[in-house]
Protein backbone atom coordinates (compact mmCIF):
# COMPACT_ATOMS: atom_id res chain seq x y z
CA UNK A 1 0.00 0.00 0.00
CA UNK A 2 2.76 2.41 0.96
CA UNK A 3 4.50 2.12 -2.41
CA UNK A 4 1.25 3.10 -4.17
CA UNK A 5 0.99 6.11 -1.87
CA UNK A 6 4.53 7.19 -2.75
CA UNK A 7 3.73 6.91 -6.46
CA UNK A 8 0.53 8.91 -5.98
CA UNK A 9 2.32 11.70 -4.08
CA UNK A 10 4.97 11.86 -6.79
CA UNK A 11 2.20 12.09 -9.40
CA UNK A 12 0.58 14.99 -7.51
CA UNK A 13 3.90 16.83 -7.34
CA UNK A 14 4.96 16.33 -10.96
CA UNK A 15 1.67 16.22 -12.86
CA UNK A 16 -0.56 18.47 -10.75
CA UNK A 17 2.06 20.96 -9.56
CA UNK A 18 0.35 21.38 -6.19
CA UNK A 19 1.83 23.50 -3.41
CA UNK A 20 4.07 22.03 -0.74
CA UNK A 21 1.40 22.49 1.93
CA UNK A 22 -1.27 20.72 -0.16
CA UNK A 23 1.08 17.81 -0.86
CA UNK A 24 1.88 17.51 2.84
CA UNK A 25 -1.85 17.47 3.61
CA UNK A 26 -2.48 14.64 1.11
CA UNK A 27 0.47 12.69 2.46
CA UNK A 28 -0.60 13.10 6.09
CA UNK A 29 -4.25 12.17 5.44
CA UNK A 30 -3.42 9.10 3.34
CA UNK A 31 -0.76 7.81 5.71
CA UNK A 32 -3.30 7.76 8.55
CA UNK A 33 -5.82 6.08 6.19
CA UNK A 34 -3.38 3.34 5.13
CA UNK A 35 -2.23 2.79 8.71
CA UNK A 36 -5.87 2.26 9.73
CA UNK A 37 -6.49 -0.18 6.86
CA UNK A 38 -3.43 -2.24 7.76
CA UNK A 39 -3.67 -2.23 11.56
CA UNK A 40 -7.42 -2.13 12.21
CA UNK A 41 -8.95 -3.72 9.10
CA UNK A 42 -5.99 -6.10 8.64
CA UNK A 43 -5.83 -5.48 4.88
CA UNK A 44 -2.69 -6.23 2.90
CA UNK A 45 -3.49 -4.79 -0.53
CA UNK A 46 -4.98 -1.43 -1.47
CA UNK A 47 -7.26 -3.12 -4.01
CA UNK A 48 -8.87 -5.14 -1.18
CA UNK A 49 -10.47 -1.98 0.21
CA UNK A 50 -14.28 -2.02 0.17
CA UNK A 51 -16.77 0.80 0.64
CA UNK A 52 -17.46 -0.41 4.18
CA UNK A 53 -13.77 -0.05 5.11
CA UNK A 54 -13.77 3.57 3.98
CA UNK A 55 -16.96 4.34 5.92
CA UNK A 56 -15.54 2.68 9.02
CA UNK A 57 -12.41 4.81 8.71
CA UNK A 58 -14.57 7.94 8.73
CA UNK A 59 -16.36 6.62 11.81
CA UNK A 60 -12.93 6.00 13.38
CA UNK A 61 -11.99 9.66 12.74
CA UNK A 62 -15.27 10.84 14.23
CA UNK A 63 -14.79 8.73 17.36
CA UNK A 64 -11.38 10.32 17.82
CA UNK A 65 -12.92 13.80 17.86
CA UNK A 66 -12.07 14.90 14.32
CA UNK A 67 -14.21 17.74 13.01
CA UNK A 68 -16.49 17.52 9.99
CA UNK A 69 -14.06 19.79 8.15
CA UNK A 70 -11.15 17.41 8.82
CA UNK A 71 -13.20 14.37 7.77
CA UNK A 72 -14.26 16.19 4.58
CA UNK A 73 -10.61 16.85 3.78
CA UNK A 74 -9.75 13.17 4.35
CA UNK A 75 -12.64 12.22 2.06
CA UNK A 76 -11.24 14.38 -0.73
CA UNK A 77 -7.73 12.93 -0.30
CA UNK A 78 -8.95 9.33 -0.23
CA UNK A 79 -11.22 9.83 -3.24
CA UNK A 80 -8.35 11.34 -5.27
CA UNK A 81 -6.10 8.43 -4.29
CA UNK A 82 -8.59 5.76 -5.39
CA UNK A 83 -9.36 7.64 -8.61
CA UNK A 84 -5.63 7.60 -9.35
CA UNK A 85 -5.49 3.83 -8.72
CA UNK A 86 -8.40 3.28 -11.11
CA UNK A 87 -7.01 5.54 -13.87
CA UNK A 88 -3.68 3.74 -13.76
CA UNK A 89 -5.43 0.34 -13.80
CA UNK A 90 -3.87 -0.68 -10.50
CA UNK A 91 -7.31 -1.50 -9.10
CA UNK A 92 -10.52 -2.50 -10.88
CA UNK A 93 -12.97 -0.94 -8.43
CA UNK A 94 -13.31 2.38 -6.63
CA UNK A 95 -14.66 2.03 -3.05
CA UNK A 96 -15.28 5.80 -2.87
CA UNK A 97 -17.73 5.83 -5.80
CA UNK A 98 -21.02 7.57 -4.85
CA UNK A 99 -19.55 8.35 -1.44
CA UNK A 100 -21.06 11.46 0.14
CA UNK A 101 -18.67 14.07 1.46
CA UNK A 102 -19.62 15.14 4.99
CA UNK A 103 -20.63 18.79 5.11
CA UNK A 104 -18.18 20.87 7.11
CA UNK A 105 -19.52 23.46 9.47
CA UNK A 106 -19.22 26.98 8.09
CA UNK A 107 -17.56 29.36 10.50
CA UNK A 108 -17.10 33.05 9.83
CA UNK A 109 -13.43 34.07 9.75
CA UNK A 110 -12.08 36.25 12.54
CA UNK A 111 -11.14 39.73 11.42
CA UNK A 112 -9.47 42.76 12.97
CA UNK A 113 -11.13 46.15 13.04
CA UNK A 114 -9.29 49.17 11.62
CA UNK A 115 -7.98 50.26 15.03
CA UNK A 116 -6.54 46.80 15.71
CA UNK A 117 -4.89 46.68 12.28
CA UNK A 118 -3.28 50.08 12.90
CA UNK A 119 -2.05 48.98 16.34
CA UNK A 120 -0.50 45.86 14.83
CA UNK A 121 1.14 47.79 11.98
CA UNK A 122 2.63 50.27 14.45
CA UNK A 123 4.00 47.57 16.78
CA UNK A 124 7.37 46.79 15.05
CA UNK A 125 10.39 48.80 16.23
CA UNK A 126 11.39 50.70 13.09
CA UNK A 127 14.80 51.60 14.54
CA UNK A 128 15.86 47.96 14.13
CA UNK A 129 16.47 45.98 10.92
CA UNK A 130 14.08 43.26 12.11
CA UNK A 131 11.44 45.91 12.82
CA UNK A 132 11.71 47.30 9.29
CA UNK A 133 11.24 43.77 7.93
CA UNK A 134 8.30 43.01 10.23
CA UNK A 135 6.51 46.25 9.33
CA UNK A 136 7.07 45.56 5.61
CA UNK A 137 5.66 42.03 5.96
CA UNK A 138 2.56 43.24 7.79
CA UNK A 139 1.99 46.00 5.23
CA UNK A 140 2.24 43.47 2.38
CA UNK A 141 -0.09 40.97 4.09
CA UNK A 142 -2.77 43.51 4.93
CA UNK A 143 -2.23 45.49 1.71
CA UNK A 144 -2.53 42.51 -0.65
CA UNK A 145 -4.42 39.77 1.23
CA UNK A 146 -1.88 37.16 0.17
CA UNK A 147 -1.35 33.94 2.08
CA UNK A 148 1.62 33.62 4.42
CA UNK A 149 3.10 30.86 2.23
CA UNK A 150 2.94 33.30 -0.70
CA UNK A 151 4.53 36.07 1.39
CA UNK A 152 7.57 34.07 2.49
CA UNK A 153 8.06 32.72 -1.05
CA UNK A 154 8.31 36.22 -2.52
CA UNK A 155 11.58 37.13 -4.20
CA UNK A 156 12.89 40.68 -4.38
CA UNK A 157 12.20 40.91 -8.11
CA UNK A 158 8.53 39.96 -7.58
CA UNK A 159 7.89 43.48 -6.26
CA UNK A 160 7.67 46.41 -8.66
CA UNK A 161 7.60 49.51 -6.44
CA UNK A 162 7.57 51.99 -9.34
CA UNK A 163 4.50 50.43 -10.94
CA UNK A 164 2.93 49.60 -7.56
CA UNK A 165 2.28 45.87 -7.81
CA UNK A 166 3.52 42.55 -6.45
CA UNK A 167 3.61 39.24 -8.31
CA UNK A 168 2.93 36.12 -6.27
CA UNK A 169 2.42 32.43 -6.90
CA UNK A 170 -0.55 30.82 -5.17
CA UNK A 171 -2.13 27.38 -5.01
CA UNK A 172 -1.33 25.17 -7.98
CA UNK A 173 1.61 27.51 -8.72
CA UNK A 174 -0.83 29.97 -10.32
CA UNK A 175 0.60 33.44 -10.70
CA UNK A 176 -1.35 36.61 -10.00
CA UNK A 177 -0.64 40.33 -9.90
CA UNK A 178 -1.84 42.35 -6.89
CA UNK A 179 -1.63 46.15 -6.54
CA UNK A 180 0.15 47.57 -3.49
CA UNK A 181 -0.48 51.00 -2.02
CA UNK A 182 1.89 53.92 -1.54
CA UNK A 183 2.41 53.27 2.17
CA UNK A 184 3.34 49.62 1.66
CA UNK A 185 5.68 50.57 -1.23
CA UNK A 186 7.49 53.13 0.92
CA UNK A 187 7.94 50.70 3.82
CA UNK A 188 9.20 47.94 1.49
CA UNK A 189 11.69 50.36 -0.10
CA UNK A 190 12.93 51.41 3.34
CA UNK A 191 13.30 47.76 4.41
CA UNK A 192 15.22 46.80 1.25
CA UNK A 193 17.65 49.72 1.46
CA UNK A 194 18.25 49.78 5.21
CA UNK A 195 17.88 46.12 6.22
CA UNK A 196 17.61 43.47 3.52
CA UNK A 197 20.57 44.56 1.41
CA UNK A 198 22.79 44.66 4.50
CA UNK A 199 21.90 41.18 5.81
CA UNK A 200 21.30 39.19 2.59
CA UNK A 201 23.58 36.23 1.98
CA UNK A 202 25.17 36.11 -1.52
CA UNK A 203 22.80 34.59 -4.07
CA UNK A 204 19.73 34.77 -1.79
CA UNK A 205 16.71 35.94 -3.81
CA UNK A 206 14.11 36.02 -1.01
CA UNK A 207 12.51 39.35 -0.19
CA UNK A 208 12.01 38.65 3.51
CA UNK A 209 15.02 37.29 5.38
CA UNK A 210 15.72 35.87 8.82
CA UNK A 211 18.63 37.06 10.96
CA UNK A 212 20.94 34.63 9.13
CA UNK A 213 20.26 36.43 5.84
CA UNK A 214 18.27 33.49 4.47
CA UNK A 215 14.60 33.11 3.48
CA UNK A 216 12.27 33.45 6.45
CA UNK A 217 10.28 30.31 7.26
CA UNK A 218 6.56 29.97 7.95
CA UNK A 219 7.31 29.06 11.56
CA UNK A 220 9.58 32.08 11.86
CA UNK A 221 6.81 34.39 10.69
CA UNK A 222 4.35 32.79 13.13
CA UNK A 223 6.68 33.57 16.09
CA UNK A 224 7.12 37.15 14.89
CA UNK A 225 3.37 37.67 14.56
CA UNK A 226 2.69 36.27 18.03
CA UNK A 227 5.21 38.65 19.57
CA UNK A 228 3.79 41.66 17.71
CA UNK A 229 0.22 40.69 18.65
CA UNK A 230 1.16 40.70 22.32
CA UNK A 231 2.99 44.03 21.91
CA UNK A 232 -0.04 45.59 20.21
CA UNK A 233 -2.24 44.25 23.06
CA UNK A 234 -4.66 42.58 20.68
CA UNK A 235 -6.72 40.10 22.66
CA UNK A 236 -8.17 38.24 19.67
CA UNK A 237 -6.74 34.84 18.73
CA UNK A 238 -4.69 36.14 15.81
CA UNK A 239 -3.33 33.85 13.08
CA UNK A 240 -1.39 34.75 9.91
CA UNK A 241 -4.63 34.24 7.94
CA UNK A 242 -6.43 36.89 10.03
CA UNK A 243 -4.83 39.71 8.05
CA UNK A 244 -5.98 38.07 4.81
CA UNK A 245 -9.52 37.88 6.19
CA UNK A 246 -9.31 41.50 7.35
CA UNK A 247 -8.06 42.66 3.93
CA UNK A 248 -11.04 41.09 2.14
CA UNK A 249 -13.63 42.18 4.69
CA UNK A 250 -12.47 45.81 4.80
CA UNK A 251 -12.46 46.02 1.00
CA UNK A 252 -16.02 44.72 0.74
CA UNK A 253 -17.24 46.91 3.60
CA UNK A 254 -15.97 49.92 1.65
CA UNK A 255 -17.75 48.92 -1.55
CA UNK A 256 -15.20 46.83 -3.46
CA UNK A 257 -16.44 44.55 -6.23
CA UNK A 258 -16.62 40.89 -5.19
CA UNK A 259 -15.00 39.69 -8.43
CA UNK A 260 -12.06 42.04 -7.93
CA UNK A 261 -11.55 40.76 -4.37
CA UNK A 262 -11.73 37.18 -5.69
CA UNK A 263 -8.95 37.95 -8.18
CA UNK A 264 -6.74 39.55 -5.54
CA UNK A 265 -7.22 36.67 -3.11
CA UNK A 266 -6.58 34.09 -5.83
CA UNK A 267 -9.78 32.15 -5.18
CA UNK A 268 -10.66 29.73 -7.98
CA UNK A 269 -14.35 29.79 -7.02
CA UNK A 270 -16.22 32.97 -6.11
CA UNK A 271 -18.26 31.02 -3.53
CA UNK A 272 -15.10 30.93 -1.40
CA UNK A 273 -14.91 34.73 -1.51
CA UNK A 274 -18.60 35.14 -0.67
CA UNK A 275 -18.04 34.20 2.97
CA UNK A 276 -16.66 37.72 3.43
CA UNK A 277 -19.99 39.20 2.38
CA UNK A 278 -21.52 37.30 5.32
CA UNK A 279 -18.94 38.86 7.62
CA UNK A 280 -19.85 42.32 6.32
CA UNK A 281 -23.57 41.61 6.71
CA UNK A 282 -23.00 40.44 10.27
CA UNK A 283 -21.15 43.69 11.03
CA UNK A 284 -24.03 45.73 9.57
CA UNK A 285 -26.50 43.88 11.82
CA UNK A 286 -24.32 44.54 14.87
CA UNK A 287 -24.17 48.28 14.07
CA UNK A 288 -27.94 48.36 13.52
CA UNK A 289 -28.63 46.56 16.79
CA UNK A 290 -26.30 48.83 18.72
CA UNK A 291 -27.36 52.20 17.37
CA UNK A 292 -30.89 52.04 15.98
CA UNK A 293 -33.50 53.12 18.58
CA UNK A 294 -36.09 50.59 17.29
CA UNK A 295 -33.68 47.66 17.11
Amino acid sequence: MKEHLQDFIQYMIVEKGLSKNTIQSYDRDLKSYIEYLMKVEQLHGICDVQRLHVLQFFQHLKQHGKSAKTIARHTSSIRSFHHYLMRNRICTQDPTEHLNTPKSEKTLPKVLNIEEVEALLESPDMTKKSGLRDRAMLEVLYGTGMRVSELINLNADDVNLQMGFVKCRGKGNKERIIPIGKTASEVIEQYIQQARNKTRKPGEQALFLNHHGKRLSRQGFWKILKGLTDKARIEKDLTPHTLRHSFATHLLENGADLRAVQEMLGHADISTTQIYTHVSTKRIREVYSQFHPRA
